[in-house]
């Protein structure tokens, strides 16, 4: 399953981090659409309830992006660092 989580850092204070894993956390909450498994803790999910998960392929790869994050008040051009609103 895929796990997301929002950690500290990046250049706007919050960055999320993405990662494959098999376990889940006590505090997860667990999304399931079409067999595919997402993977959040309560603290992060808290920072991007109401977000889209897209999946996006580029000529230099694909990935996972968190867009359209209502608690998000800016966030940078690679789309992996955000600032919160208050």
């Amino acid at each position: 399953m895929l796990r997301i989580t929002v950690e500290s850092g990046g250049c706007h204070g919050f960055q999320y981090k993405m990662e494959l894993t098999a376990q889940m956390e006590d505090d997860d909450v667990v999304f399931e659409n079409d067999g595919a498994k997402v993977a959040v803790d309560t603290i992060s999910l808290d920072l991007i309830n109401g977000s889209t998960l897209d999946y996006v392929e580029e000529l230099i790869g694909s990935s996972f992006q968190v867009v359209n994050n209502p608690k998000a008040e800016s966030s940078c051009g690679c789309k992996t660092s955000f600032n919160v609103k208050l």
